[in-house]
């Protein structure tokens, strides 16, 4: 009989790819969900923000009180790697710890039940057999490990070093194996994606990266996250537009529209540049613009969060995810006086949470009436007898999902893209039905 796994994914899709590469060395255990039946328990912790690693820690506690005897539970991942000697001496409950470097190696660390700690971070390549999760038609890709950028909120280049890109082959090979598997939408991922191969010499490598992958048969639709503004070029937002490829989807993290907090950030820009950045991409026809935006950093009035709030509300961005400051030793910004306190932060998240809903809201209510290319995932888990769809504009998980109620087409296969008219949009919920060519 099969040894059983149960595995835990925390934080972003890059921690999934992780993950993913931890499966693929695990295929000989069967798959739980039930934690109580395994006898091996991996949490992938996420290690960026407070919240994050509260929820780690959470995690691997709850899971250890649920374990059975004699199982083995391993702590892997960014908080495992940031906090190593903190983790390993408060937290006995743990069988085996293990960082950001060595998840190719997960199978050697479970037969030897030993701890370890490369001191190097592990970038998923062609050669490492994955399981991807999730979906039949849709894979992440991940471009680069580490960061350039110097942000001051941000700890995450005291763990995973600097910027560190594989090379265009290597993702081409990768894609290539994934589309021969029956893959055919790509989203590809990394800290600052569009610094992707600068360490290699090249300045705009998205813009390569796009021609590589549009001459790979198979690849129906692509989309890259986490572009950084300072390394966002007009050039490259001209190519994506292009693109029969990829979507026109620009996914780019703001932080703060204010110039002196921008500046206090050390986000290496400024306002009027993103400014120009962000209309060039709204100007792009059937564009989708997400953002990012932390409230309540360290010296922020409340005339530059209003200002925030004011341009958010203007601009009627497509999504936007809101963070309340989370105060991060190691960074600089840890430093900075006065701290906003945490009552503060709150209401300000709830007041620019409100002005989100409504862009949000109206993003949503420009779909009703259009007939869209969705990929029917499968059985929605939130409605009985209703299908979840996302539209291939869409990110996976972070953008929604539409719901079918109705088709023109029977024996629709789960992961294939079919069009979809939005009939309706119920609340924050769009409604549609499959529709024949």
């Amino acid at each position: 009989m099969n040894k059983k796994l149960h595995i835990v994914s925390l934080g972003c899709t890059k921690n999934l790819v992780d993950t993913e590469v931890m499966l693929g060395r695990l295929k000989r255990f069967e798959m739980t969900d039930t934690p109580d039946e395994a006898d091996v328990i991996i949490v992938n912790t996420c290690g960026f923000i407070d919240a994050a690693k509260e929820e780690s820690i959470q995690t691997v506690l709850d899971l250890h009180e649920k374990r059975k005897e004699d199982s083995v539970l391993v702590m892997a991942g960014c908080l495992s790697e940031r906090y190593k000697s903190e983790l390993q001496k408060e937290m006995p409950e743990v069988d085996i710890f293990t960082g950001v470097g060595d998840y190719d190696k997960i199978d050697e660390l479970i037969v030897k039940r030993q701890s370890r700690f490369t001191p190097h971070v592990f970038l998923a390549d062609e050669n490492h057999e994955r399981v991807v999760t999730g979906s039949r038609s849709h894979a992440y890709i991940k471009l680069a490990e580490g960061c350039n950028q110097t942000c001051s909120f941000c700890a995450i280049p005291g763990f995973k070093g600097k910027l560190h890109s594989r090379t265009l082959e290597s993702v081409v090979k990768e894609v290539k194996h994934l589309v021969d598997r029956g893959f055919f939408d790509f989203s590809f991922i990394s800290q600052d994606s569009s610094s992707y191969l600068r360490d290699l010499g090249t300045d705009d490598g998205l813009i390569e990266l796009i021609g590589a992958i549009e001459g790979v048969e198979g690849v129906k639709s692509a989309r890259i996250l986490y572009l950084y503004p300072s390394t966002t070029s007009p050039e490259l937002i001209e190519t994506i537009a292009a693109s029969k490829v990829f979507q026109n989807y620009f996914d780019m993290p703001i932080q703060h529209i204010d110039p002196r907090v921008l500046k206090t950030m050390k986000r290496g820009i400024g306002s009027d540049k993103i400014k120009t950045l962000l209309n060039a991409m709204k100007a792009v026809p059937e564009s989708f613009v997400r953002t990012s935006v932390i409230v309540g950093f360290p010296t922020e009035t409340e005339e530059e969060f209003q200002a925030l709030c004011d341009y958010i509300g203007d601009f009627g961005f497509d999504r936007v995810n809101i963070f309340e400051y989370s105060d991060e030793e190691g960074t600089s910004a840890f430093e900075l006086t006065p701290k906003i306190d945490a009552e503060t932060i709150h209401k300000r998240a709830e007041k620019l949470g409100k002005i989100v809903k409504k862009s949000t809201e109206a993003s949503l209510r420009k779909m009703v009436g259009k007939r869209v290319e969705m990929i029917v995932e499968g059985p929605s888990e939130e409605h009985d007898f209703l299908l979840s769809a996302r539209p291939l504009l869409w990110a996976p998980e972070i953008d929604g999902e539409v719901l079918i109620n109705d088709s023109e087409i029977e024996g629709v296969t789960f992961g294939n893209a079919y069009p979809v008219e939005v009939t309706e949009l119920v609340g924050r919920q769009l409604l549609g039905r499959i529709v024949a060519d």
